[in-house]
């Protein structure tokens, strides 16, 4: 290994938005990690379903989606109708 070109790898502190928080070695040059999911709250470890939200990216989503869908369908019967 070639010296002094390799990046420092300390001991670094993760804090989960769920409160969860355990130490951990990375060369991120940082005292401490912030998380918004961990193993202890992420929904494939748990079996339990947690929908992350950023900035009401679902909810638009959903609106969009369903907006989609009562258009189609009020377009179903007149086209029908109209045979």
């Amino acid at each position: 290994m070639k010296p002094n070109i390799h990046p420092a790898y300390n001991d670094v502190k993760v804090v989960c938005s769920c409160g969860s928080e355990f130490v951990t070695r990375s060369t991120v040059g940082k005292d401490s990690i912030l998380l918004e999911v961990c193993s202890k709250c992420h929904p494939f470890y748990t079996g339990t379903q947690k929908m992350v939200d950023t900035a009401g990216r679902v909810d638009r989503f959903r609106q969009k989606d369903g907006m989609k869908g009562k258009e189609a369908a009020k377009e179903t019967p007149k086209s029908a109708d109209s045979k």
